[in-house]
Parts: C-alpha cells; structure tokens; sequence
C-alpha cells in the first residue's frame, strides 16, 4: 500500500493536488501528511510521477489479494493476469466485429462507475451488479471482466463479502440482456442509482439493421431518458475468431 514516510515529510500538501480521490490528509498537529487508507486506491500515480519533492511517499507491499486486485484495477499500465487488458482489464465490446459477443436482438451494457475522481467502493459495484443480475443481466465472466472473479456466482452479481470495503479509482460492470429485457433493466438500474455513494455512466452497445437504425433504444423515451448523443461506431470490418 501507499505510506508517507514522516520523517521526510515536511508538509507543503503538493500531493494533494494530485489525487484523484482526495486519499493525502494534512495532520494539523504533527504538520505532516498521511494517506487515508480507506479512501486510497493503490493506483500509483503519486509514486510513477514522483510528485513529492522529499520522496516521502512510499509503497508498501501489497499481501492481501484484494490490496492487489485494488491496486491492478486502478493503476492504468497494470496488466491484468486473467483477461490479459491492461488498465480495468477490460475491452468492453469494443472489439465486437472481432470477438462477436453481442449478437443481433442483444444489447451490450457497459456501467463505468467511479468516473471521473469520484472512485468506487466495491459494495456498490455489487449493488449495480447485483441490480443488472436481477433485471435479466447476463454478465461478463471472468475471462472478459476482472470483477466478476469476485463472483462466487456471476449469475447473481454477489461479489465476495471480505472485498466490499476496497475503494477502486474505477471499475466496469459489464454483461448484456436480450432488446426486450432492456426497458427492466434500465428501471433496475434507475433504482440502484438512488442506493450507492458514486456515480456511474451506462454504455449500450446495440446491433443495428442494415440501413443502421434499431428501435431497440425507444425505451429510453418511456422512461424519461435521453436519447445518446454520441458513441463509437464499430463498423464491422474486424472479422469474428471462429472464422479466422
């Protein structure tokens, strides 16, 4: 974990100008920084940037699986050992016309929480993920999403109880549900939001016809939601792996 050493420290609070999540704390009495456990991330920013000027930041041994699991979800050069991805360890859908995992009458849900700066406890990612499971979510397994190895059982989005109190700079939520699930599972998500302590932006990854339009997003206008603005158009030119 992320220490300052204080007998370096001289407590010009520069390192609080970089952290994201606030972690860095000014002791009034000692006039010395220290990190707040609790609110720290692991995500190494401070100490790849060398942003105090006495080197009094220092690491500390990572030993508890989910001090590594912390540190290699919120440090973006990180590789993640089992999808292989580095930052979140998580394509999303991103490749799609490669990997063809959202097919035709399926809708991809891609649920980015902690961004930006607000970081996330991993009781709420279980929260949300719990919600999604519940609205007809099929989530991402382990091979395509590290937060599902925290699930004993992705089928119900439940995430190991020892790992709850871990706060990550960001982690994704990830699955997908067929067109007609779609108007539940934004009620679901529409009542989860009102139940956890950060913020989440939700990615929809549709399959279009060929003239490139879906209907598949008219539930949003029942709703109350927004129609998306933007996104990012996968074009279709990668070729699926069972035919390479």
């Amino acid at each position: 974990m992320t220490v300052i050493n204080v007998e370096k420290c001289i407590g010009c609070k520069i390192c609080q100008k970089y952290c994201t999540v606030d972690a860095f704390v000014f002791n009034k009495e000692e006039r010395k920084m220290h990190v707040d456990q609790d609110r720290c991330t692991e995500c190494y920013v401070c100490l790849r940037q060398n942003i105090c000027p006495q080197g009094a930041i220092e690491p500390v041994e990572l030993v508890n699986f989910y001090k590594q699991f912390q540190h290699v979800i919120s440090d973006p050069v990180e590789n993640h050992g089992v999808t292989g991805v580095t930052g979140r360890g998580t394509e999303e859908v991103k490749t799609n016309d490669v990997t063809g995992r959202i097919q035709k009458g399926e809708i991809g849900i891609c649920i980015d929480m902690g961004r930006p700066g607000a970081g996330v406890y991993l009781r709420d990612a279980e929260k949300v993920a719990m919600a999604c499971a519940k609205s007809g979510v099929k989530l991402a397994p382990a091979e395509h999403t590290p937060l599902a190895t925290l699930m004993p059982d992705i089928t119900t989005g439940k995430l190991v109880d020892e790992c709850h109190d871990y706060h990550l700079l960001s982690v994704i939520v990830e699955g997908k549900c067929q067109e007609e699930e779609l108007k539940q599972v934004m009620e679901g998500l529409q009542q989860v939001a009102k139940e956890i302590e950060t913020v989440f932006s939700l990615g929809l990854i549709v399959r279009t016809d060929e003239n490139g339009e879906t209907e598949a997003l008219n539930c949003l206008d029942e709703l109350g939601i927004p129609q998306p603005f933007r996104g990012k158009v996968n074009v279709g030119l990668g070729k699926p792996l069972s035919l390479a």
